[in-house]
């Protein structure tokens, strides 16, 4: 599970002269807050377009809710080394998604890490015994997922194993998202899912979306943004060790946990990676985080992923599109007129 990293889209609400105009809604959906600003000429259009996207927004929720007790995940945590379950295109689609995600970071990200993040209490300033966390990372393991693509089933083979899909599901309901608004026609379109992002087309004004990055540096720069980057057709996603922690004994501890360790993850204060595709912009961003500042870059630079790591020392390390793209803010709160 992450928290992702506060992200602020910057547009003006404007028309272009080909009367083209921005409708915007937020709403909570997908456990967060979630807004939809769309691209269009006619108003009800717009509005039955975005009412879509709730719409599918509350499917999804029903069925990937990790604490419903009538979600197919549940089903498949109540059956692990049991039996196998057959599952929803969209269910059997994002867990295949993630494993890959999994693969690429080399156990960074991974669903099953769920008894690991249930012994951390951040309100209560909890750290849990090294006894207690070896117990919990016996369960931890995407290579005990199976897949049955024939059946469309997934397997845990470990009893007392369980996914959560809560690293994920933010930027795969934006694909969702983004899916239903091309087949609507819209020209253009950029969805937050939390923070998740991912925009189409252009705006009214016939520009490029624009996202803001927020400071992960002290408490007192938390609302600044330390720059913006433009684009179209893409999904950005930002993890951050900031939203989340304690501090105990001088000593901070935040909630991106490290699968193979079972403690929070060192090196990074925050990264935000572009990427073509919302689910695995969401997880990479987890992954990557996981990996710390070296390995994560190398990793970027070898697969083409685009994006910008900050360390815990406050230094920036970026690929070289991000670079181009990356613009500083003088003044970070100026120029604020949509947080997401």
């Amino acid at each position: 599970m992450k928290f992702i990293l506060l992200l602020v889209v910057i547009f003006l609400l404007s028309c272009s002269d080909n009367s083209e105009r921005l409708f915007k809604e937020t709403r909570s959906a997908m456990y967060t807050v979630t807004s939809v600003t769309v691209t269009c000429k006619d108003e009800k259009v717009a509005k039955k377009a975005i009412d879509e996207v709730f719409e599918e927004f509350k499917r999804l929720e029903n069925m990937l809710n990790y604490y419903s007790p009538h979600s197919e995940i549940t089903l498949i945590n109540k059956s692990a080394g049991i039996k196998p379950v057959r599952v929803s295109k969209e269910t059997f689609e994002i867990i295949e998604k993630s494993l890959e995600a999994s693969r690429l970071t080399e156990g960074g990200f991974d669903i099953t890490l769920g008894p690991v993040i249930k012994l951390w209490d951040f309100k209560s300033k909890i750290i849990p015994s090294q006894e207690s966390i070896k117990q919990a990372l016996s369960y931890v393991d995407f290579n005990k997922i199976i897949l049955d693509k024939k059946e469309q089933s997934i397997y845990l083979s470990k009893k007392g194993m369980e996914i959560n899909l809560g690293g994920i599901i933010k930027g795969y309901s934006a694909d969702r998202a983004i899916k239903i608004l091309k087949e609507r026609g819209l020209k253009g379109a950029i969805v937050s899912v939390g923070g998740d992002i991912q925009g189409f087309g252009l705006k009214a004004d016939l520009t490029t979306w624009n996202v803001g990055i927020q400071n992960p540096g002290p408490l007192d720069s938390k609302d600044e943004l330390i720059g913006t980057v433009s684009f179209s057709d893409k999904c950005i996603s930002t993890s951050g060790d900031y939203e989340k922690y304690f501090i105990l004994n001088d000593k901070r501890y935040h909630h991106i946990i490290n699968p193979k360790t079972g403690m929070p993850s060192e090196g990074i204060s925050s990264i935000t990676i572009i990427a073509e595709e919302g689910a695995f912009c969401d997880a990479l961003a987890t992954g990557l985080f996981v990996l710390g500042p070296t390995k994560a870059l190398n990793k970027m630079q070898q697969k083409g992923i685009e994006g910008m790591i900050i360390t815990d020392k406050g230094v920036r390390l970026m690929t070289s599109w991000f670079e181009k793209n990356f613009k500083t803010i003088k003044n970070p709160n100026s120029a604020i007129e949509l947080r997401t």
